[in-house]
């Protein structure tokens, strides 16, 4: 079938990087995809060769366009009022969907799959659906294309690390940083940081040792999660690639100004937690807490830098528990069948 996805960039590039890997792989599955997305400079970097099946368009060309058989509106983006109006007018109209933001809280259970009927406005007549990522199999999935785990399998962390400069020092693990301003911790000194452009850089640049990088392509910023030992995360694209990796991470939640985040990052918690070793599992939570303002730096939380074993055997298993659920992509095209 041939998808609409609409994406707009608010302040992030997490919005552009969650639409392009959805595309992506909507495309290697046999669909025809069209990404209309208001600021595409991101993908000049994220994904310079594009990919079979998707054409990027300006969000404002869209307009005059019609719609195809789905229509994903990311993030409660709206798509402009025209290309709404022509989905009304269509004989048959689109299966209209949004694709909301990724969380681990109970509402996304009640909510995901929930029709919402138009009642007014270009859209009247219409009904769009919710569609909510998750983590549980009554969500709506992450994000996981179907050969990652073989790809990651067969990587060659070495060759990898010498291709891009990075050489290991002996006794001071590999640690990704990406995050935004305002990181409440410094990671400590046996760590051999590689920095993310942008606030990584800013913060901790010169620190011993540090490493800037360059904008990595998407699977090119895979390899580097793969070769690290302690990977420092945020957003949400990077925090769901950082769970494949299936090593140690720590999530820089997207900060809210009324707080809400705060719930957000404990409801994360307390499904990776599930399980563990109550020690462990609070040292991490101060860790996470700590790192995003929530809480003052504790020194219980230091036991867990660098990665401890409990933290690396968490990580193991909540991948593992992960990889047993279909992905998003599998998800949604049910979903798109069942109401097509």
């Amino acid at each position: 079938m041939r998808w609409d996805l609409y994406c707009r960039v608010v302040d992030n590039f997490g919005d552009a990087g969650v639409c392009w890997r959805l595309a992506a792989d909507l495309a290697a599955r046999g669909e025809t995809v069209r990404l209309w997305i208001d600021d595409a400079t991101a993908l000049d970097w994220m994904a310079p060769r594009g990919a079979p099946g998707v054409e990027v368009g300006s969000w404002h060309a869209a307009a005059g366009e019609a719609a195809g058989e789905v229509v994903i509106e990311a993030f409660g983006c709206d798509p402009p009022a025209p290309f709404i109006e022509r989905m009304a007018a269509a004989p048959r109209p689109p299966l209209w969907i949004n694709l909301e933001y990724l969380s681990a809280e109970d509402y996304v259970e009640r909510s995901h799959g929930l029709a919402s009927p138009q009642q007014a406005g270009p859209g009247r007549g219409l009904t769009k659906w919710f569609y909510f990522p998750g983590f549980t199999p009554a969500s709506g999935g992450l994000l996981r294309e179907p050969g990652l785990a073989a790809a990651q399998a067969s990587f060659d962390r070495g060759r990898w690390l010498a291709e891009h400069g990075i050489d290991e020092a002996p006794g001071r693990d590999l640690a990704s940083v990406y995050c935004y301003d305002g990181a409440g911790l410094v990671p400590p000194p046996g760590l051999r940081l590689l920095l993310a452009p942008g606030a990584a850089q800013r913060q901790f640049g010169g620190l011993p040792g540090a490493t800037s990088l360059p904008w990595l392509t998407q699977p090119g910023y895979d390899c580097l999660l793969w070769s690290c030992a302690l990977n420092i995360v945020r957003g949400e694209d990077s925090f769901v690639r950082a769970q494949w990796a299936g090593v140690p991470f720590v999530w820089h939640i997207y900060p809210q100004h009324d707080g809400a985040h705060h719930a957000k990052l404990e409801a994360f918690l307390d499904h990776f937690l599930a399980g563990t070793d109550a020690s462990f599992a609070r040292e991490l939570r101060l860790l996470w807490r700590a790192w995003n303002g929530i809480a003052p730096v504790a020194a219980a939380a230091a036991a867990v830098w660098p990665a401890a074993a409990p933290w690396r055997a968490a990580c193991a298993d909540w991948r593992n528990r992960l990889l047993a659920q279909p992905d998003l992509v599998s998800r949604l095209q049910r979903f798109v069948a069942a109401r097509s």
